[in-house]
């Protein structure tokens, strides 16, 4: 705390964001003058902050207090002086501070996102090894939209122009937003994320943004600080920022891609190839992958609206399979050489937790490597023309996978499993109350 406090006077902070992230990904947490922060060293929340779900609600309240404690009483928050940030963007200087959560015996909280993160890194230290991450973000700029009865609209770029039609890697198009991809980078350097290329997507306004390779806690806080950036940096330029995983139609989804691989903790040498080639670990890492993704589905698709991205011949992934330089399966190995050699996973959506969807691929991989598995062929040839028979891509069938994982439970814990599902389900249930646009424009008057 006394790291934290001398950065916070010498930058002369005057505002605290005191901030956790729930199981969707939304930052929770209280704002507190730099004083009151100080005296405090951390706060409490309710422990049923994480189990709330996107659209606001709890989940059941049947269900509730089996999974904390009855009285409804407070976690521990308390500082990471690792994860904190100087807010561009505020009128007064004001820091953000991720906090990691505890249960009132001091022992980290069971259900909070980052928790499960650090169990599943100390799960390689406890093998002498290190995971090594780099994601890449997609999002849409689209025009800011207060009626959501109406699809999104693209923005207006500097031209005076909207989009039109597909512009894959096209430096006009990037352009077009110059000025807001200025604030980004300037802003991401402010804040230390460790910002590589930036790239336009398939979609219509739609980009890609690269982070440099690094450690999983940090490169999961750099993600979820970056959405936050980028949507405060739309707003300045007078248009939206989305993560959804489908916001537009007969448009490409947004994925976050998880390049991943392993290191030995002692030399720091790539354990996924050696002198003769990839070894043996490298292959059971990606049949872990093919084997238990299916059972985490729902932290890489969290949201009913993550499985709208998963349609047969467009550009996300809808199978397991895996091959060299092929984007058209859902685990990629980019050809690199021996100390860069890693996989791809292509399956993640940009609407999901970054502090689960590492946990969840890292597990996966550390799994297959536990068990000596062995992954399918590699692919060689197109493999998107058909959804793989062996995935769950509709939300029900992705909670029932994970919900009767064993496997899933025996190292996330029964009780994060639960309350993770059932913040999906209070979403999903508040879904199924609400009538569509489709539903009012085909059966209003045809049925």
């Amino acid at each position: 705390m006394d790291s934290i406090k001398t950065w916070l006077e010498e930058n002369n902070i005057e505002e605290v964001q005191c901030i956790t992230c729930d199981h969707t990904g939304i930052p929770r947490g209280k704002i507190l003058p730099v004083k009151t922060f100080i005296q405090d060293e951390g706060f409490r929340i309710p422990e049923a902050i994480m189990l709330q779900a996107a659209c606001g609600d709890l989940i059941d309240d049947d269900l509730l207090f089996t999974l904390i404690d009855e009285r409804d009483i407070d976690m521990v928050l308390t500082p990471d002086a690792n994860a904190c940030y100087i807010l561009p963007w505020t009128k007064k200087p004001t820091a953000m501070i991720i906090h990691d959560c505890f249960d009132q015996q001091g022992k980290p909280f069971q259900l909070s996102a980052r928790t499960i993160l650090k169990k599943v890194i100390d799960l390689y230290a406890q093998k002498n090894l290190k995971a090594v991450v780099a994601p890449e973000m997609e999002l849409y700029l689209t025009k800011i939209n207060a009626d959501s009865n109406l699809p999104l609209e693209v923005p207006t770029g500097r031209s005076g122009y909207a989009e039109r039609g597909r512009q894959s890697f096209g430096i006009d198009s990037i352009t077009e937003f110059s000025e807001y991809i200025d604030d980004v980078y300037a802003w991401a350097k402010q804040l230390g994320l460790k910002l590589e290329t930036v790239v336009h997507e398939e979609g219509r306004a739609q980009f890609e943004f690269n982070f440099m390779h690094g450690e999983p806690l940090s490169l999961a806080d750099q993600v979820f600080m970056f959405k936050r950036m980028v949507k405060e940096a739309a707003i300045k330029h007078g248009f939206s920022a989305t993560f959804m995983a489908k916001p537009m139609v007969d448009q490409p989804g947004n994925a976050m891609h998880i390049h991943q691989s392993l290191v030995d903790a002692s030399t720091g040498e790539n354990i996924f190839a050696n002198e003769q080639g990839d070894t043996a670990a490298f292959h059971h890492y990606i049949a872990g992958l093919q084997k238990y993704i299916p059972e985490m589905m729902p932290i890489f698709a969290p949201n009913i609206n993550s499985y709208k991205r998963f349609v047969a011949g467009l550009a996300a992934p809808v199978n397991l399979d895996w091959g060299i330089e092929n984007r058209t399966v859902g685990l990629r190995i980019p050809n690199s050489p021996t100390q860069a050699r890693r996989v791809e996973n292509r399956l993640p959506g940009a609407d999901t937790n970054p502090y689960l969807a590492i946990a969840a691929t890292l597990l996966c991989g550390f799994i297959g490597m536990e068990e000596k598995i062995k992954p399918s062929q590699e692919k060689m040839g197109k493999e998107n023309e058909q959804c793989a028979s062996d995935m769950p891509l509709n939300i029900n069938d992705a909670i029932s996978r994970m919900e009767n994982s064993e496997k899933v439970k025996y190292y996330l814990g029964e009780l994060f499993v639960k309350g993770f599902i059932e913040t999906r389900k209070a979403d999903h249930e508040n879904y199924k109350n609400v009538i569509s646009s489709w539903e009012r424009h085909f059966l209003l008057t045809t049925v």
